[in-house]
């Protein structure tokens, strides 16, 4: 049976709710703790005061954590939908080494509260007229895919989604049994796993190995008239753009989230090259002295900050790279810098002497607390 055209916008933007204001924080308390697999688990939160939230589908929170004596920002995407607005949900996988999500993992109880800035970001299907969408989504990059399922189902909306999910093994699919529990409901919401490994005591008769060509066709043969949206590990997303650019689809239909999820860790990060017309280049260079690590740096006037030092080899945090979330926050010291943000920092921090790293850029010498 065809779709009808008169189809309403994709995960409308609810009305009617109390919005944070940009330039506001507000704290959120922990209502509930869910184990979703045995190194996942979901948190949910309501606001201090009264209020329903006001977001998008792919949306994402910057949290504040003090965590033995330290302030540490993160980004978690928010896994619940805009159609359940009194409470928001983030899902976090446990990182080896991870600072925040191991603490969240073994401290974090239902009645603890944390700061939030409001919910940002352009990784969204609202507003669209699609008939037909392909997720693929690779780990915890299920997240903001299942914010968009999960409002689909509420709001009963005529839109066929094929969600194909990567893990590494059974045991460590998110939101399984979900999943499988909306397509039984909703015919129109068609979930597929593929896992690399076994686990024990996970029986598996799916899918196997990573996404290909052939695993495609077969999963979704239609794939190229639809509007897809890729999120997971950057290998993941990598492989998946190359796949369909590859088989011919028409790439103003390809949606991507442009930074990592997860804890930050030594590993997550990589280490870039300085290049060599760098070093042999006229601009002007600034020294640029990391007080906490003792470490200095020296940063051309036309690169960024957070940039700069990671061709040094340093490892500072940072999430979406557009000065949006607010993580690679840090107080400078002394020196100025000419910053271009989107919104991930509020004039009166500015104010203090706070800059993002990632869209700073030095016009002298500088100090940073970091």
């Amino acid at each position: 049976m065809e779709m009808p055209n008169d189809l309403p916008s994709a995960n409308p933007v609810p009305t009617g709710y109390f919005r944070w204001e940009p330039d506001e924080d507000d704290v959120l308390i922990c209502r509930a703790v869910r184990e979703e697999t045995h190194d996942v688990k979901s948190f949910i939160f309501a606001p201090r005061f009264q209020r329903q939230f006001d977001f998008i589908s792919g949306q994402f929170l910057t949290l504040e954590f003090e965590i033995e004596g330290e302030i540490i920002h993160r980004c978690y995407t928010i896994s619940s939908p805009p159609s359940r607005p009194d409470t928001v949900t983030i899902t976090v996988k446990r990182v080896p080494g991870g600072p925040v999500s191991n603490w969240l993992h073994d401290y974090f109880r239902p009645g603890m509260m944390l700061k939030a800035t409001v919910p940002m970001g352009d990784f969204s299907w609202a507003g669209m007229q699609a008939q037909k969408y392909l997720f693929l989504s690779g780990g915890s990059g299920i997240t903001p895919l299942m914010s968009m399922t999960r409002s689909a189902y509420d709001l009963a909306l005529v839109a066929d989604i094929a969600f194909v999910h990567a893990a590494r093994s059974p045991a460590d699919i998110i939101f399984r049994d979900e999943l499988e529990f909306m397509s039984r409901r909703n015919r129109s919401i068609q979930p597929v796993f593929t896992v690399e490994n076994d686990a024990p005591g996970h029986g598996w008769s799916g899918y196997r190995g990573r996404l290909t060509r052939s695993m495609l066709d077969v999963i979704c043969p239609d794939f190229l008239e639809r509007e897809v949206f890729v999120c997971g590990p950057r290998p993941f997303m990598v492989a998946a753009r190359a796949l369909l650019e590859k088989a011919g689809l028409d790439m103003e239909r390809y949606h991507q989230e442009s930074f990592d999820f997860g804890d930050f860790t030594d590993q997550a990060q990589e280490t870039i090259t300085e290049a060599a017309e760098d070093l042999e280049s006229d601009v002007k260079r600034h020294r640029v002295t990391f007080t906490k690590t003792d470490r200095v740096v020296y940063c051309p006037e036309d690169i960024t900050v957070l940039e700069a030092a990671r061709r040094a080899g340093m490892r500072l945090p940072f999430s979406c790279a557009k000065g949006l979330c607010g993580t690679c926050k840090s107080k400078i010291a002394s020196g100025t810098v000419e910053m271009a943000h989107s919104g991930g920092i509020r004039q009166r921090e500015i104010d203090k002497g706070m800059a993002l790293l990632c869209c700073s850029k030095p016009t002298s010498d500088l100090v940073v607390e970091r």
